[in-house]
């Protein structure tokens, strides 16, 4: 999926170059971690050396557990479970150094007008999507402050700068996840803390696959992209631990996309039928 005829191909004879992290000795705290870009972010800091804390609503099947990662229950759109996830990898590890929120759901059924949406599916995003970054930061800070070091992550998307038809909920609240990073960056830049924002474009996660239908197909939602494919998890993950790391020292409240080109590309959303 995401290879269109006439995409570009990297030439694989020449070098292309390799980036390595050590994260021995931090802790990191993910929600949604237990499959999409979430997992891909765990495995990339659990190889790096952190101890790794997932949090999620369901618990992943054995086989997909990544190693050295431990697995923790909790609903993000809940402020108790967040402060009680927090407080679980802090008695764990002793220490809290990165928060990557990246809890988020948009399901099928939320492709709709504004005046067609279930009051049922805003209410329920906004609570995943919004408050559940609000309340993991709101708790995991204070440890950070304690520390007067930390870094805070929240995953954020290309709908967040940019939008189509029948998106009247998830890219809303996406920009809003802009502008927490944003404002918690000003906030807490001279106490230790940075705080960013990533936007991914499509990627290949169970959340983009279970839309493609109402996106139009995987051949048409690569060939939106100037990179003609959809993006892989890890390629985000590899973007998350270079923001976490010392090389991003001087970065904090702002974002970085990671979209294969799509916010430069004036065709990200679908055009208008002809006029009749």
């Amino acid at each position: 999926m995401g290879h269109p005829s006439g995409a570009f191909k990297v030439n694989s004879q020449r070098p292309a170059g390799s980036v390595t992290y050590c994260n021995s000795g931090r802790v990191v705290l993910v929600s949604g971690g237990a499959g999409g870009i979430g997992r891909a972010i765990c495995a990339a800091f659990a190889r790096s050396g952190a101890a790794v804390v997932s949090c999620d609503v369901s618990q992943p099947d054995p086989e997909q557990r990544v190693p050295d990662v431990t697995y923790l229950q909790g609903n993000v759109a809940c402020e108790s479970d967040c402060a009680s996830v927090v407080e679980q990898t802090i008695v764990r590890h002793g220490a809290l150094d990165v928060l990557v929120n990246n809890a988020a759901i948009q399901p099928p059924s939320s492709y709709q007008p504004l005046d067609l949406l279930a009051a049922e599916s805003w209410q329920r995003m906004l609570d995943v999507n919004l408050s559940g970054y609000t309340f993991l930061a709101k708790h995991a800070v204070r440890q950070m402050l304690e520390q007067v070091s930390g870094v805070i992550v929240n995953i954020s998307s290309a709908q967040g700068h940019r939008t189509a038809r029948q998106v009247p909920a998830y890219g809303p609240i996406k920009a809003a996840n802009l502008m927490q990073a944003r404002q918690w960056g000003v906030e807490y830049a001279r106490r230790g803390v940075r705080v960013v924002s990533v936007s991914p474009g499509a990627i290949n996660t169970p959340l983009v696959r279970a839309s493609l239908d109402v996106q139009g197909g995987g051949e048409q939602l690569a060939s939106r992209h100037p990179l003609g494919r959809i993006g892989d998890p890890q390629e985000v993950a590899a973007a998350v631990l270079w923001l976490c790391s010392a090389a991003a020292s001087f970065v904090t409240a702002t974002d970085l996309a990671v979209d294969g080109g799509l916010g430069a590309f004036g065709a990200f959303a679908d055009p208008y039928p002809p006029s009749s």
